[in-house]
């Protein structure tokens, strides 16, 4: 039976040398390398929702991958396919790298320059592992057969200006249509989700921080699961715990998350540190809420800078949310994008804090009325974001009833520009 073997290679040079010696082993089947990894990810999930017997035996990494680290892409496909193996071709054939990633999970390590007979030996390896992890399993694997997650983050330009509210009312549209979401709170020493949501937990991020293979199991022991279907990883109880999440932690835990939840809702809180940041560059949509003021706004352009000089995210990758929009106010969402150099979300969220005070004062903001033009514009935001899923049979432009009525722009002329 040939070994079919699925190369991750984003460099040019390195994708025709390396297809090129793989297809020269005996009884290998080289299949149409991928050239990062989000490609790579979405490639496996494919076929093992066709099928568990469709995935590839082997799966060879290149140092250089992108835009995830070659380890913890690792660490994803370990965890979401086990019974794949997986091969880090890399330069660094130290003791220390080896050892890193045997740890993240990989089966093999081959050192570059590439050779014939040390690829050959190293393939045929983690083939045989393979098909006898297979064999003993007999199809009978956890294996998430959804493309990855989605996962949004939400930062504040400054405390105050209603990242977690945002947050949470994300969440909660995509929950509502029928999407499997986790929120999580990496807010890590002021987190307010578990206040807001009216939640007594013991379990929290903090509790992840230290385990290095995040099983199903794991995750759900760790994860609060809330009246309204959302599972929420909270932020401990305890601010200074918030020191042992690291951003190698937090990418570890995006990975697991976005490999069970269909949307994954992280609030990032004002202050971005090193974990914040991880889970910034790992997002799939960055926002940064901000309100009409010059303080704010100052807030927000700085935030954005210091972003792209770290090389967390660039501008152009980042949308601004205004949040407590008026049309009498003189920094209109067309003089924030002109400041900030970023887009600007469609959706402006309006100023009515009246309506908000009681169910904030009572930690319950998933009561919200629906009636609400804060939570209208909110919802009508993740549909903007592609977080919610269209109901069953709806007309395009249509609208829904009970709750997705918010999705459903309902009441949409209260809503301003």
């Amino acid at each position: 039976m040939p070994t079919r073997i699925l190369p991750a290679v984003g460099d040019a040079d390195a994708v025709r040398s390396i297809t090129t010696l793989l297809s020269q082993l005996p009884d290998a089947e080289p299949v149409a390398p991928v050239v990062d990894s989000t490609q790579l990810v979405d490639t496996l999930a494919r076929l093992a929702a066709e099928s568990f017997d469709e995935l590839p035996e082997v799966v060879v990494v290149h140092e250089r991958i992108g835009p995830v680290p070659a380890l913890e892409l690792i660490r994803e496909v370990a965890l979401r396919f086990p019974a794949v193996g997986v091969i880090l071709v890399t330069s660094d054939a130290s003791p220390g790298l080896f050892q890193a990633a045997m740890d993240y999970g990989a089966r093999g390590l081959v050192a570059l320059p590439l050779s014939y007979e040390e690829l050959a030996i190293r393939v045929q390896a983690v083939a045989q592992w393979s098909v006898g992890v297979r064999r003993h399993l007999g199809g009978a694997v956890d294996v998430f057969t959804g493309v990855g997650g989605t996962v949004v983050t939400v930062s504040g330009a400054k405390g105050g200006v209603g990242t977690t509210l945002t947050a949470i009312q994300l969440a909660l549209a995509a929950q509502a249509s029928g999407r499997s979401t986790a929120l999580v709170d990496l807010d890590l020493q002021t987190g307010d989700i578990a206040s807001f949501l009216d939640v007594q937990f013991r379990r929290s991020v903090a509790d992840l921080a230290t385990i290095t293979d995040i099983s199903p199991r794991v995750l759900a022991d760790a994860v609060f699961r809330h009246d309204t279907g959302l599972a929420l990883l909270l932020a401990p109880g305890e601010g200074e715990r918030g020191e042992e999440v690291t951003d190698r932690a937090v990418r570890q835990i995006v990975s697991a998350l976005r490999s069970r939840y269909e949307v994954v809702v992280i609030d990032c809180g004002a202050q971005i540190g090193g974990a914040g940041a991880a889970a910034v560059e790992m997002a799939d949509t960055a926002l940064l809420v901000t309100t009409p003021d010059v303080i704010a706004v100052r807030g927000a352009k700085r935030t954005v800078r210091m972003w792209d000089r770290l090389q967390i995210r660039k501008a152009e990758e980042t949308t601004v949310v205004v949040n407590r929009h008026t049309r009498g106010t003189e920094i209109q969402p067309s003089l924030v994008r002109k400041i900030t150099g970023t887009p600007v979300a469609g959706v402006a969220i309006p100023a009515n804090f009246k309506e908000l005070q009681s169910v904030v004062d009572a930690g319950r903001v998933h009561e919200l009325d629906n009636k609400s033009v804060v939570k209208q514009a909110l919802w009508r935001l993740a549909g903007e974001l592609g977080l919610v899923k269209p109901a069953e049979g709806a007309h395009k432009g249509g609208r829904s009833r009970g709750d997705r009525a918010a999705v459903g722009f309902r009441r949409r002329k209260e809503l301003g520009p």
